[in-house]
């Protein structure tokens, strides 16, 4: 009797799991959440010519006025290396650097860098040659699952650039915004003192 019961138990949590997940795996489509493809464009009044120097490179776009700086790096001039992870300033993995200062590009609107220059993961490396906090990352094993890790370096050449190396205190205090949930944190720092040691 018991057996029986816990066989149709079972059958019935099996039922429900598949149910529900199927269920859940489905995109809602209320026609305030369209696909892209099918969603109005913005009104003319809303969209703005962009121009901006990106990785040494001019790049202009037409996007929403509304648009982050990270929504046109990704989705515009095609350079999905910034990550977006929060989308709300507090993860740091989409820091680029705009004239050579660090910014959460989530927070920021792309209209408000006209003409600036911006560098992105992307514009670190010459060629087949990383830059060298690159290379500092991958020799003390400063990344793990690395979906942080093009925030970590953009942070971590401000880092350099600004003269916050002093100690490796100092450099865990500049570091704060940006957050590695694998725990990498105690190499993070090696591979920035190393770099600055060697700049």
């Amino acid at each position: 009797m018991s057996e029986t019961f816990d066989e149709a138990t079972t059958l019935k949590r099996r039922t429900f799991v598949a149910a529900s997940t199927a269920v859940a795996g489905l995109p809602l489509l209320t026609s305030d959440r369209l696909p892209a493809s099918e969603s109005a464009p913005a009104p003319a009044d809303r969209l703005a010519t962009v121009r901006l120097t990106v990785n040494g490179e001019q790049r202009t776009a037409q996007v929403d006025n509304r648009t982050s700086l990270l929504d046109l790096l990704r989705e515009h001039l095609d350079l999905p290396g910034t990550k977006k992870g929060c989308d709300q300033g507090a993860c740091g993995a989409c820091t680029v650097l705009v004239d050579d200062r660090r910014v959460n590009a989530c927070l920021t609107l792309a209209v408000m860098h006209q003409g600036a220059r911006v560098t992105t993961i992307e514009g670190l490396a010459r060629g087949e040659q990383l830059h060298p906090l690159q290379q500092a990352f991958i020799e003390h094993d400063g990344l793990q699952c690395g979906y942080c890790t093009p925030g970590q370096v953009m942070s971590g050449v401000a880092c350099i650039a600004e003269g916050h190396t002093g100690s490796r205190e100092e450099i865990r205090e500049w570091m704060s915004g940006n957050l590695c949930r694998c725990g990498a944190y105690t190499n993070i720092v090696s591979a920035i003192e190393q770099t600055a040691k060697e700049a």
